[in-house]
């Protein structure tokens, strides 16, 4: 039963990546669906306990999140346009951000273009290339667009989600209210 679930949960990773947002895209032949920016934050008394987020690195090394500390959580693939435009905002932000662990989450794309996205950007944060982590979050906010960038508090607990393309000011707002509760 559990099994079971757990696949029909991942057949439903592409309709939830593509469901919700601010608009259909395209790139080539890939779709989906760009959010437009959306914030939103939850209260500490209404949050859920977030996924445990850990696994294979696109590296080729493993992560695991660290108990009690915040973490950024930022859904993207290569092909999509709002991830590129958002990337160097992404690694600025993480080096601003050392107490915080950031951490991508590849979905709907390939290993080698992916990696030279990272290479090109140059992310300093690793990406988990296990897209079913995304699985996990069904209970609280998904990431319900690329790209989605979810913030756990240190409880492990979702407190907040940018549905689409981050800005500096959105991400650090997020960043700041959460680190300091």
């Amino acid at each position: 039963m559990k099994k079971l679930r757990a696949t029909t949960l991942l057949l439903l990773i592409p309709a939830l990546l593509t469901s919700c947002g601010g608009g259909v895209s395209t790139t080539g032949s890939e779709s989906f669906i760009a959010g437009n920016g959306t914030v939103t934050f939850i209260n500490a008394q209404t949050r859920v306990q977030a996924p445990t987020i850990e696994g294979k690195t696109l590296e080729g090394g493993t992560f695991q999140q660290v108990a009690g500390e915040v973490t950024v959580v930022n859904v993207w693939a290569s092909w999509c346009s709002p991830c590129r435009a958002e990337a160097p905002a992404l690694a600025a932000i993480s080096n601003k951000y050392p107490g915080v662990h950031f951490v991508g989450v590849l979905t709907r794309d390939n290993t080698a273009t992916a990696v030279a996205f990272v290479k090109r950007f140059n992310l300093p944060y690793p990406t988990l290339v296990d897209d079913s982590i995304l699985l996990g979050f069904h209970t609280s906010l998904i990431p319900n667009a690329i790209p989605s960038t979810l913030i756990i508090d240190k409880n492990g607990k979702v407190a907040g989600r940018i549905s689409g393309e981050i800005t500096v000011a959105s991400l650090t707002d997020l960043i700041d209210r959460v680190s300091k509760e």
